[in-house]
């Protein structure tokens, strides 16, 4: 399973599809991140919280594209080869989008520990990148090809998704959400706001990433 995931990562940088979410990542790196904090422990943290939100329709779009890569005779041939094509191909995502993340983190990392605000702040940031890349993921997988034949219609659910997880999370039905405005909030709130919050986050977080990815392991087992 890893070796297949280590092609299908592979094939999606040799196919020149992952410049895109590279060339998006760049531009959030120069318009937002490098305006720094001003040493500013609480706008730091602000900022770690900002990245996650930022990156969330990026690890998503990432997520589909990759999976979108291979042709369906390779996708067939794969299948064939290896049973769990659904967990190894989730597995190459995640790992294509911890690569992004890990690229836009740089900069706002050395700024949060340069504005005093504490390893506890940056390793809550860390964390947060981390579970909203795997919620990301399973999202963009659930909007792949497997999923939804069709390109358009695809492209779509993805959209519709990413709105969703956000407008739902400013509703009453904010638990059947992806997190985003309380990350947002606790981030901005301040270094201890961030820290406090961030351990019913990252269980909201793994909850909604387990739901959903099982929905998609399900879904993607009945296709062909």
């Amino acid at each position: 399973m890893i070796a297949l995931a280590r092609f299908q990562v592979a094939g999606y940088v040799r196919s020149l599809r992952a410049l895109q979410p590279l060339l998006v990542v760049l531009l959030i790196l120069s318009l937002v991140l490098l305006q720094g904090p001003g040493g500013n422990a609480r706008l730091a943290a602000g900022t770690l919280g900002d990245v996650a939100a930022f990156m969330f329709p990026v690890w998503a779009w990432t997520a589909r594209a990759l999976l979108d890569t291979q042709p369906d005779e390779q996708r067939s041939l794969s299948a064939l080869a290896v049973r769990p094509r659904a967990v190894a191909g989730v597995l190459a995502a995640y790992t294509a989008n911890t690569g992004l993340g890990a690229l836009v983190l740089a900069v706002p990392v050395v700024q949060a520990l340069s504005a005093g605000s504490g390893a506890g702040v940056v390793l809550a940031g860390l964390g947060l990148s981390l579970l909203a890349a795997l919620a990301a993921t399973v999202l963009g997988a659930c909007t792949s090809r497997t999923i939804i034949p069709d390109g358009g219609v695809s492209l779509l659910a993805l959209i519709g998704g990413v709105v969703a997880a956000l407008l739902l999370s400013l509703s009453p039905l904010s638990w059947l959400a992806v997190p985003m405005v309380d990350w947002l909030r606790a981030a901005h709130d301040g270094p201890s706001a961030f820290t406090g919050a961030f351990p019913g986050i990252a269980l909201h977080l793994v909850l909604w990433s387990a739901v959903v990815g099982a929905a998609y392991l399900a879904a993607a087992r009945s296709r062909p």
